[in-house]
């Protein structure tokens, strides 16, 4: 079955803050225990569970209770590629910032 437009928006809308993309880049490394989540993001426990729900409830994350302790992992494999396509795409964006700006300043002298 196709994701339609509003569950792939669903899934960009919970990418799309910066506190859910810190989240995310974390488990891109592998499974947290919310309690080391909650400094990754320097906010307040029910917070950071607010936006564990809002990823979870669009897909992006998993969670396994273990006990007290409630452990978040990414349950769409695809992620960590995508997040590594957006840092190479921008790394040569500003490499080439640089190249003009270097260049356009060797005109001026």
């Amino acid at each position: 079955m196709a994701a339609t437009i509003e569950t792939k928006s669903k899934v960009f809308k919970a990418l799309g803050h910066p506190s859910r993309l810190a989240i995310v880049e974390a488990l891109c490394e592998g499974e947290l225990c919310v309690c080391d989540i909650v400094p990754i993001v320097g906010r307040d426990i029910s917070t950071v569970s607010k936006h564990l729900s809002l990823l979870k409830d669009a897909g992006v994350l998993k969670d396994n209770k273990r006990g007290t302790n409630v452990y978040y992992s990414l349950n769409m494999d695809c992620v960590p590629g995508f997040l590594r396509c957006l840092e190479n795409f921008f790394a040569v964006k500003f490499e080439e910032q640089a190249k003009a700006y270097a260049a356009s300043s060797i005109k001026k002298l």
